[in-house]
């Protein structure tokens, strides 16, 4: 089963400390190593974005920043696990990396089936 996970918080808090960088980098070789780790990225802050919307049939967009939005996604990985449980818990591990190394970070991360 393949399920994307997307990392969500508010853009304006302060950069990651260097330590939440080196316990990601850790749970990536993990990933590839035992094989639940399928592609990982980060996203540039929604300045750079834009958002394409339809609505009472006319498509329009907005570009970046999205100063409206308390939580963007900023960074996404696609994992291949044998069941939701699982990717739940990778989940978990990923939140305990920013609680140990980051206080006072917020955030979450979104888990949703690939459908397929």
């Amino acid at each position: 089963m393949q399920f994307m996970c997307m990392l969500k918080n508010d853009e304006r808090s302060a950069p990651a400390p260097q330590e939440v960088y080196a316990a990601m980098a850790e749970f990536e070789q993990e990933g590839r190593r035992n094989g639940t780790l399928v592609e990982l990225g980060g996203l540039l802050p929604s300045a750079a974005g834009a958002i394409v919307s339809l609505a009472d049939g006319r498509i329009s967009h907005v570009d970046g920043p999205f100063a409206e939005s308390k939580e963007l996604v900023g960074g996404y990985a696609i994992i291949e696990v044998r069941s939701r449980d699982e990717a739940v818990e990778l989940g978990r591990r990923l939140m305990a990396i920013h609680l140990e190394h980051a206080p006072g970070w917020e955030g979450s991360c979104e888990i949703r089936q690939i459908a397929g």
